[in-house]
């Protein structure tokens, strides 16, 4: 359908099902708004088209498992009802045009699709790295024009690049492939963009969670061919809401400080004869650890020890949410947070320590939800935001006293999402 039939479709109730899964029953009316301004804004760059389709790909919140995808560990993340959405039509071109509120055009040469050293850390990268992935598995694609908007906080740990490369995939596959492309893979191909066009080593599991959706646990022993999970994960049951707190920082220029977290791991894992650490044990560890220490340091040595032990209370964390005992639940939260805090030294980057939000926050959190809640770094650190499980009657007081510090707005009350990436119309 054309731009005006679009709107008139939105308007008129027809996707308020789908909005009330994606977004919750009380977002239906501003979803309605915000797609139908995106439909104006796409007639606005590239006039009225016929056939235009609606995506949506969501951020992610990761749950257990901080930083242990890269190195072949296990991981709990759920897919959350902030999202990046794309207003899409095919072109004849042979161009990937996508425009993105805020940004300038992006446009991909589908003849051209190698590697491009300048668009390092640019938007553009992701688009072309996912364009070749499609090629390189014998999948077709095409030209397209796009105009995307996101609600995914930038730099938040709710994995904004990890929800765009998916929205590219999730449009690649159902504009030129039929949908024949399984979420896991979308993934693998996203993943894929950002570590070899992007230049971002990154896991999977930020791909992962916005691709396939839900309350999921993975683990990637085998990358490949990870073992993927859904969990019933139910908020309301546990009396907690789920409140991720925006500190205000941004992880722009610290790459570099992601960087060295999978590095310095895999320093270790060599010192065993090994690729990645998933298979040392704790006890091999610490049996080497004078070695360790003197081949590769300090840090890479606390590092491996937060992957060892992450990685097992990743287990732990499965049980207890599956078993419904939040009480262990909210206390391994807590520890495996402290572990990053400690061990994995994530919560603020070492050549910048007067900006420390997320230790501010933290120590907020700590004083209002001590016996009642948990809380943790959130997603990669470094910046971005905290991750909050407060109980419904605590909400109010936490909310106030993280927005006297950080101001209005900078406490997100998020909720788990039942679907990944998809194409809404």
């Amino acid at each position: 359908m054309n731009a005006a039939a679009l709107k008139q479709w939105i308007l008129d109730g027809k996707l308020d099902e789908k909005f009330a899964v994606l977004y919750g029953k009380d977002q239906i009316e501003n979803q309605k708004a915000r797609y139908t301004e995106a439909v104006d804004a796409f007639v606005e760059l590239y006039g009225d088209k016929e056939n235009l389709a609606l995506f949506s790909a969501p951020g992610r919140t990761e749950i257990a498992g901080n930083h242990t995808d890269h190195n072949h560990g296990r991981v709990v993340a759920a897919s959350v009802n902030l999202d990046v959405i794309a207003v899409v039509a095919k072109n004849d071109s042979g161009l990937i045009r996508i425009k993105s509120k805020g940004y300038r055009m992006d446009t991909v040469d589908t003849s051209d699709l190698e590697v491009k050293p300048e668009e390092d850390n640019k938007a553009i990268s992701l688009i072309r790295g996912t364009a070749a992935r499609f090629v390189q598995k014998g999948l077709k694609i095409g030209g397209l024009d796009a105009y995307t908007t996101s609600n995914v906080l930038k730099g938040s740990g709710l994995s904004s690049s990890a929800a765009f490369e998916v929205l590219v995939g999730t449009i690649l596959n159902h504009t030129y492939n039929d949908g024949a492309v399984s979420p896991v893979e979308i993934a693998q191909y996203a993943q894929y963009a950002e570590n070899v066009y992007f230049g971002k080593p990154s896991g999977l599991m930020d791909q992962m969670a916005s691709s396939v959706g839900s309350a999921i646990t993975i683990d990637f022993a085998d990358t490949e061919n990870p073992v993927i999970e859904q969990m019933d994960f139910d908020l309301a049951d546990m009396g907690c809401a789920l409140c991720i707190v925006d500190v205000g920082g941004s992880h722009a220029d610290l790459t570099h400080e992601y960087a060295a977290i999978p590095a310095e791991m895999k320093q270790v894992a060599s010192f065993f004869g090994k690729e990645v650490l998933r298979g040392v044990t704790c006890r091999e560890l610490l049996d080497n650890a004078p070695a360790i220490r003197e081949r590769f340091g300090d840090r890479a040595f606390l590092r491996a020890f937060h992957f060892i032990n992450e990685n097992e209370r990743v287990g732990k964390i499965v049980d207890a949410i599956r078993a419904k005992d939040y009480d262990a639940f909210k206390r391994l939260l807590i520890e495996s947070g402290n572990s990053s805090f400690r061990y994995l030294q994530n919560v603020y980057a070492n050549p910048a320590p007067k900006e420390q939000g997320m230790s501010v926050a933290l120590a907020i959190a700590e004083r209002v939800l001590d016996g009642c809640g948990a809380w943790r770094v959130h997603g990669g650190g470094f910046g971005g935001t905290t991750q909050n499980f407060v109980p419904f009657d605590k909400v109010e007081e936490f909310r106030r006293e993280i927005e006297s510090v950080f101001g209005e707005g900078s406490c997100h009350i998020l909720s788990i999402r039942p679907i990944g990436g998809a194409q809404v119309l």
